[in-house]
């Protein structure tokens, strides 16, 4: 099947946040089963030995799926540490420890903690990473800011296991537009559970 191209860009992401919006709309319930999905889908990784150290989670954004309510879980239940992401308002991002003490806006005007140490690509065994849309390769439409692309251009950060979390009506069939620094995630998280992405 024929790629998007990739001029179209800014119209996917107008389609994909549309249709993201509708369908959380239209069943209410739909959040509270993708965030289920997460919380199996953690819960099996650490049965496995999979997850050792930091999970990095994120502040959800209108319409994103919210996994806030799994900061405890992973901390009381599964004894890891939760991560959120930290941008700077020029392109780049780091991770630091989600804690309890009190967030503040980082360069994106995003929730972040901002006091806590800068955690290492080795510190983090997952990345849990929200998108307006992912097709079967992995590749993952964002929001054009590319913070998670330059961050995962570099080797270590790389090797950190990444999946997206969104709507399975935001799961494209069709190949979206891929630039050379994208990097495939290795999966997605719906309402359906988790995918592996095609090799």
């Amino acid at each position: 099947m024929q790629a998007f191209d990739a001029a179209n860009k800014p119209t996917l992401r107008k389609i994909f946040r549309t249709r993201r919006r509708l369908t959380l709309e239209a069943e209410p319930n739909l959040q509270n089963r993708i965030r289920d999905q997460a919380r199996q889908e953690l819960r099996r990784r650490h049965r496995e030995g999979e997850l050792h150290q930091s999970v990095g989670l994120y502040w959800p954004l209108p319409g994103e799926v919210d996994l806030t309510p799994l900061r405890l879980e992973l901390v009381k239940e599964l004894g890891l540490s939760p991560a959120l992401p930290v941008a700077d308002g020029q392109g780049n991002m780091t991770y630091r420890s989600w804690t309890e003490a009190p967030l503040a806006s980082d360069g994106c005007g995003i929730p972040a903690p901002l006091d806590q140490q800068e955690l290492s690509a080795e510190k983090l065994s997952l990345l849990l990473v929200p998108a307006l849309a992912v097709d079967r390769r992995g590749i993952r439409l964002g929001y054009g800011g590319g913070y998670y692309d330059r961050l995962r251009c570099q080797k270590s950060w790389s090797e950190v296991p990444a999946l997206v979390v969104l709507p399975g009506a935001c799961v494209s069939v069709q190949p979206l537009p891929s630039d050379p620094w994208d990097r495939p995630f290795q999966g997605w998280l719906n309402e359906n559970g988790f995918q592996h992405s095609l090799p």
